[in-house]
């Protein structure tokens, strides 16, 4: 399908966002390094032969990326789809099509793939031919980390270009833009700078969510002037944004700030995340496994914690369960750290892997089996400390030391208790 009637057809009725969508690349804001002479995409721009093959636009919503791929197609046969709603059918359609067009009329098209990350593997291959032999190009837009939404060899064969969201100064002249210019509001109204603050503090970079209140925030403005208070009635919330990218970013600031015992950025980043629409579930295992990996044997307490703060928040649901959530969060942040637990599975593993283990010694052998019991089982429970001087490593791997408790917590005490433990265990048999 094609994607746009022309901008300067835009009905006087259409959305602020639309009618502002910029007709030049003069009229771009934010992407200035992108557009530069020598850039690919002023190479494209230009129609020379060294042009890519395939873009990938890469950024937030509302940063440029279907208004720089309209100024791409200038001059060119320009196609859509988006990925939400099309499958390897229309994919393959648009390709025949533009190769009626190449071989027929010499005619080149831009195929644009508005959301690909939304396309699975198949329908990305589809794709590959097309690209390869230069029968379309492909310019795809994202907000996802095409490393990991963006099939190899595809990706191997694109630019990925990525695109900043609007800075506060860009955001500040777009809504000054917005305000004189005659497709946009047409200086019919006037805004307070504590509101235009506003505006650009909600619209956290997203061009097209600025102009969206901006528009609102017009409706309500009282006495031709917008002020906070209409900015409020147009918002009355900063939407969080939380595409796949971000989404590592903060779940990786919600571990460490957790790990590194500063309670409110733990529940910053834990609220951040829910607000970001983050799976409950998906939050509640990081912190079981932040319980054993971060925290183990130092407050044990911590795993029990962060096991019932997963069944509660599964049982009891949103928004509520967000509090058990909360809880276990804050409670991890203020348990004493220890990762002896995670150094001793990390070592014993490597043993395991390099073959270091040897047999199991003779007295910890099952009597019960064919071959019988070749040595002495001393039987714990019937020495004085319950515990008694025996072999059980094998052999290549006696005296090997994998658990080794810190001075934080409940180890401190455990540190005493296994020095005693390793003392009789090590004694004469």
């Amino acid at each position: 399908m094609d994607l746009f009637d022309n901008p300067a057809n835009i009905s006087d009725q259409a959305p602020l966002a639309a009618r502002l969508r910029p007709q030049i690349l003069e009229e771009v804001l934010g992407q200035e390094n992108l557009l530069q002479p020598g850039a690919p995409l002023t190479r494209l721009l230009a129609h020379e032969k060294s042009a890519p093959p395939a873009i990938i636009l890469y950024g937030p919503p509302g940063c440029g990326k279907t208004t720089l791929a309209l100024l791409l197609a200038t001059g060119r046969r320009f196609r859509q789809l988006s990925a939400v709603s099309a499958g390897i059918k229309e994919v393959r359609d648009e390709i025949e099509s533009a190769r009626f067009q190449l071989s027929q009329r010499g005619t080149e098209t831009i195929l644009f793939i508005d959301e690909v990350h939304r396309f699975n593997k198949a329908q990305q291959d589809a794709l590959l031919p097309a690209v390869e032999d230069k029968i379309i190009t492909l310019i795809a837009a994202t907000t996802e980390n095409p490393s990991f939404s963006i099939i190899t060899p595809l990706l191997s064969r694109s630019l990925v270009v990525r695109l900043q969201g609007l800075n506060n100064e860009n955001a500040d002249a777009l809504i000054t833009r917005a305000l004189t210019s005659e497709r946009g509001l047409n200086n019919s109204v006037a805004i307070d700078k504590a509101a235009r603050e506003e505006l650009i503090r909600l619209a956290h970079g997203d061009a097209r969510r600025l102009l969206t209140y901006l528009e609102a925030a017009a409706g309500a403005a009282e006495n031709g002037i917008i002020s906070s208070k209409s900015v409020s009635a147009a918002a009355d919330r900063s939407l969080v944004d939380f595409n796949i990218d971000l989404h590592y970013d903060i779940i990786s600031a919600f571990i460490k700030s957790v790990r590194g015992s500063d309670v409110d950025a733990a529940i910053h980043y834990l609220l951040r995340a829910i607000e970001g629409g983050e799976d409950l579930r998906f939050l509640a295992r990081r912190l079981i496994i932040l319980a054993s990996e971060d925290i183990g044997m130092a407050d044990s307490q911590a795993l029990v914690v962060t096991t019932a703060a997963a069944s509660a928040a599964a049982l009891v649901g949103a928004p509520e369960g967000h509090y058990a959530l909360v809880h276990a969060t804050v409670y991890c942040a203020l348990a004493p750290k220890s990762n002896a637990l995670y150094r001793a599975m990390g070592q014993a593993q490597a043993d395991i892997a390099k073959a270091e283990i040897g047999e199991v010694p003779e007295n910890l052998r099952d009597g019960n089996s064919p071959f019988g019991q070749s040595g002495v089982y001393r039987y714990p429970h019937d020495y004085p400390e319950g515990v008694v001087s025996a072999k059980y490593l094998p052999g290549p791997l006696v005296g090997r030391r994998y658990y080794e408790p810190t001075g934080h917590g409940a180890e401190a005490r455990i540190s005493q208790a296994l020095s005693r433990i390793r003392e009789i265990l090590e004694g004469e048999e």
